[in-house]
C-alpha cells in the first residue's frame, strides 16, 4: 500500500514537472509576443521577460510552499534551483560545446549574480526571512531591472535598427518554438491565461507530492525541495539553454541562467517572504555555502578565460551529481 502511494506521488511529480514546462513555455511565448507589440526590443525581452518567464515555476512553487508554511521547500527550491542552473545546466551545455562569454555579461551580470547571492545569504543567515527582508529583496530586484532596462535603451539607441545580436536570434528561436503556428483572435491572451493556470495548478500539486514523498521516505523536506523540486522547476531554463546551443547562440545559455538566478534570489524568495515569513532548517546554511562556492567559481572561471570549457562543464555537472547523491543518501 505504501509502495503504491509512493508510485502515485512519483507519478504526480513527473506529471507536474511536465506541466510546469508546458505552462511556462506557453506563458513566455505569449508574453514575448505581447511585449513585441508594445515596442520592446528583442534584447530587452530576452534579458527581462524570458529570464523571468523561465523562473515562473520557481516563483509559483516557492509562493505556494510559503503560503502553506513549508519554509524549507520554499527556500530549498530557490537555492537548489540556482545551484542546479549554474552547475548542471551550464555544465551539460558546455559538454556539447565550449561556451565563449561576452565580457559585458561577465563584468555586469556576473557581479550582480555574486552580489545577489551574498545578499540572499545575509538574509538567510539567521534561518528566517521576514516580510521586511522580503520587501528589501523585491526592491533590489526592481532596481536591478530598472537599471537593466535603462542600459538596454541606451544600447539600442547606439545600435542600427536593422542590426541583430546573438541574443536576439536566440530569443526569437526559443520563443517561436511552441505556439507560433497557432493563430486565432486573442491567441496570446488565451495562451497567457492557460499557461499561468497550468503553472499554478502544477506548482501546487508538485509541492504536495514532494512533501508527501519526503515524509514517506524519511527524507527531509529540505533535501526534496533542493533536489527533485529544484530540478523540476528548472526545466524551462534547461529547455531554453538547449535550444540556444542548438541554434549556435552560446552566450544565451549563460545569460538565461544568470538572469534566472538573480530573479530567484531577489524576486522569488522576496515575494515568498512577503506572503509569509520563511523559517528554514540549519541545512539551509550548507546549501547556501555550496551555492556561494559554485557561483564564485563559475564567475571566476568566466572572468579569467571568458570561456566555459568542456572540462569545466564536466566538473560542474559532476559536482551537482555529488550534491544530489550526498543529499538523497545522507
Amino acid at each position: 500500500m505504501v509502495a503504491g502511494s509512493t508510485a502515485v506521488q512519483l507519478g504526480i511529480v513527473v506529471a507536474t514537472v511536465l506541466g510546469l514546462w508546458v505552462g511556462a513555455r506557453l506563458l513566455v511565448d505569449s508574453v514575448v509576443r505581447l511585449a513585441r507589440r508594445a515596442g520592446l526590443s528583442e534584447l530587452t525581452i530576452g534579458l527581462t521577460i524570458v529570464a523571468a518567464g523561465t523562473s515562473t515555476p520557481e516563483l509559483v512553487v516557492t509562493a505556494d510552499a510559503a503560503l502553506n508554511g513549508l519554509g524549507d521547500i520554499a527556500v530549498a527550491n530557490v537555492l537548489g534551483s540556482n545551484v542546479y542552473n549554474l552547475a548542471f545546466i551550464l555544465g551539460v551545455v558546455a559538454l556539447f560545446r565550449a561556451i565563449p562569454i561576452a565580457e559585458t555579461l561577465v563584468r555586469r551580470d556576473g557581479v550582480v549574480l555574486l552580489a545577489s547571492t551574498l545578499v540572499g545569504g545575509a538574509v538567510l543567515f539567521d534561518l528566517t526571512v521576514t516580510r521586511l527582508e522580503g520587501g528589501v529583496l523585491l526592491g533590489l530586484f526592481l532596481a536591478y531591472t530598472g537599471y537593466l532596462l535603462a542600459s538596454e535603451r541606451a544600447t539600442a539607441a547606439e545600435t542600427s535598427p536593422t542590426g541583430e545580436t546573438e541574443r536576439d536570434d536566440a530569443v526569437s528561436a526559443v520563443t517561436r518554438k511552441v505556439t507560433e503556428r497557432v493563430a486565432f483572435p486573442g491567441r496570446d491572451v488565451v495562451f497567457l491565461v492557460v499557461g499561468l493556470a497550468i503553472v499554478l495548478v502544477s506548482g501546487d500539486l508538485l509541492v504536495g507530492a514532494a512533501s508527501t514523498l519526503a515524509r514517506g521516505a524519511g527524507v527531509s523536506e529540505w533535501v526534496i525541495g533542493g533536489t527533485v523540486v529544484a530540478a523540476g522547476t528548472s526545466t524551462p531554463e534547461f529547455a531554453v539553454s538547449l535550444v540556444a546551443i542548438r541554434r549556435g547562440s552560446l552566450g544565451v545559455s549563460v545569460g538565461n541562467v544568470v538572469g534566472s538566478n538573480v530573479f530567484n534570489v531577489l524576486a522569488v524568495m522576496g515575494l515568498g517572504a512577503v506572503f509569509r515569513p520563511l523559517t528554514v532548517s540549519p541545512a539551509a546554511l550548507e546549501t547556501l555555502g555550496w551555492l556561494l562556492v559554485v557561483s564564485a567559481v563559475m564567475v571566476a572561471a568566466l572572468w579569467t578565460g571568458r570561456v566555459l570549457s568542456r572540462v569545466e562543464g564536466a566538473l560542474f555537472a559532476g559536482s551537482e551529481l555529488v550534491r544530489w547523491t550526498l543529499g538523497l543518501l545522507g
